[in-house]
């Protein structure tokens, strides 16, 4: 079953990006609030996962208000990366964001759609994802043509919301999605389904081994998954 922000007949991605265009002013201040703070390790975490080899071109998928290109930077100032996303209000408070840190010439932002990226097969050295592949309408395709623009043996590493082992912390973590955090994002966002699909779209999400097995479906080379924060959410590495 297709999981949507909205119940409504058109398609996802157009519905992701009206939703995302309405949160966008909250929408920083929200993560930093409803994840306590965590999301910025978590960001840190999946980056390095990339190591310490050298990418000069790295592409950041949903990359919303450009946190994770601001990150990516400053482990590898010598990039240049570029930041895709549906959202044009999203873009432009990263882009703002950008460009009070000066970093303008170094970060780019572009406005375009994870399932049909404009970009030529094997342009890029590395690519990033955010807690954005659950949004896409498609993730097969999604994930070919991130497997497309990627060189040989390029990185590819996605952060994702998964499912906790425990049972008590699961239980604890599915009350907070399903009825604490939508509350928290109603009153706050004034969009009353945004995080509501949140919990939504994080049930449905193929997380762990499933979600290798796509990656190795599509293409790509699955290296590892590594459980945050008992498994709240999942940082995946894999290689073209």
């Amino acid at each position: 079953m297709e999981i949507k922000p909205y119940h409504a007949e058109d398609a996802k991605k157009n519905q992701v990006s009206r939703m995302f265009n309405r949160i966008a002013p909250y929408y920083d201040f929200l993560n930093h609030l409803l994840s306590l703070g965590i999301d910025r390790y978590w960001r840190k975490k999946a980056i390095s996962m990339l190591g310490k080899d050298t990418y000069p071109h790295i592409l950041d998928i949903a990359t919303g208000t450009a946190d994770v290109a601001i990150t990516l930077h400053k482990y590898y100032p010598e990039s240049t990366i570029t930041g895709l996303d549906i959202s044009v209000e999203m873009l432009a408070i990263g882009r703002e964001k950008i460009s009070k840190k000066g970093l303008s010439p170094l970060i780019t932002l572009l406005e375009g759609d994870s399932e049909n990226i404009p970009f030529p097969d094997n342009h890029f050295d590395a690519i990033t994802v955010a807690f954005g592949v659950r949004n896409f309408e498609n993730l097969d395709k999604g994930l070919q043509e991130m497997q497309r623009v990627l060189k040989a043996k390029g990185k590819l590493v996605v952060l994702e919301f998964s499912q906790p082992r425990f049972f008590l912390f699961r239980y604890i973590f599915n009350f907070y999605f399903k009825y604490i955090l939508p509350l928290i994002g109603r009153l706050t966002s004034k969009d009353p389904r945004a995080y509501q699909y949140l919990y939504e779209s994080v049930q449905a999400f193929p997380s762990g081994e499933k979600f290798l097995d796509a990656l190795g479906k599509n293409g790509f080379k699955p290296i590892e998954c590594t459980p945050l924060t008992l498994g709240i959410c999942s940082a995946y590495l894999a290689e073209k």
